[in-house]
């Protein structure tokens, strides 16, 4: 089965698992791949996978305390079966050699970026690369985010809801969508690079956002009690 494409991202989502060899180890031998379940939490079900050497694949999960072990490919492929379930399938993403320089978190209200929560993430990372830090919290205005969030709020968004066919005021009160640092450009600004979606687990929040979900809230509630309203 070809691959389908993610929303927004364009990266691949693996649907059946013989699908996985002609991606692991990274078809154009530049670096490591990772792998993601449909759901998961705190790095349960993302694998960083690259190629040993040796004709095996070297295997990092992305929990705490995972320690990376090498295996034949068949062997990795017999364990991600599972994934494969109807519904399921696996994201197919390079591994971000920008991953030290942490990563930012876009705190979404709608349509709306209303906070940023900026984190040095260690997840798959090496072991002398030490702990990970707290996230910290900033509001929209937060001027080290302010071309993300443009393009979060005028191409990103829209486009999301345009491939989900849904209306943007379809989109959740609260959500959130994660991103790694990617290549910069010749004129040396940073790229983003879609890491994941967080829906149903989004909280703690920035303290500059909960006046912006009430105010969508209330618009939302509003614009429902119009469309219920009698004609006169």
């Amino acid at each position: 089965m070809a691959p389908a494409r993610s929303a927004g991202d364009g990266h691949p989502v693996l649907r059946a698992v013989r699908g996985l060899p002609g991606r692991i180890p990274d078809p154009a031998g530049r670096r490591p791949r990772v792998l993601k379940q449909n759901r998961g939490n705190g790095g349960i079900g993302v694998w960083k996978v690259e190629a040993d050497g040796a004709g095996g694949v070297r295997v990092l999960e992305a929990r705490g305390g995972a320690v990376a072990r090498v295996m034949p490919l068949a062997d990795f492929m017999a364990e991600r079966l599972v994934a494969f379930e109807p519904g399921g399938g696996l994201v197919d993403q390079p591994f971000q050699a920008r991953l030290l320089d942490g990563m930012i978190r876009c705190y979404m209200s709608g349509g709306q970026v209303v906070g940023f929560g900026h984190q040095m993430v260690r997840a798959l990372a090496p072991a002398e690369a030490g702990p990970a830090g707290p996230r910290l919290y900033s509001g929209p205005d937060d001027p080290r985010f302010q071309r993300l969030r443009a393009m979060m709020e005028r191409d990103w968004t829209p486009g999301l809801a345009r491939r989900l066919d849904i209306e943007p005021d379809d989109l959740p009160v609260i959500w959130d969508a994660d991103f790694l640092l990617g290549p910069k450009s010749t004129a040396g600004e940073d790229s983003y690079v879609l890491c994941e979606i967080n829906v149903s687990a989004v909280f703690p929040i920035p303290d500059e956002a909960p006046d912006a979900l009430a105010a969508t809230t209330l618009k939302r509630l509003a614009s429902h009690r119009r469309k219920r309203a009698p004609a006169s």
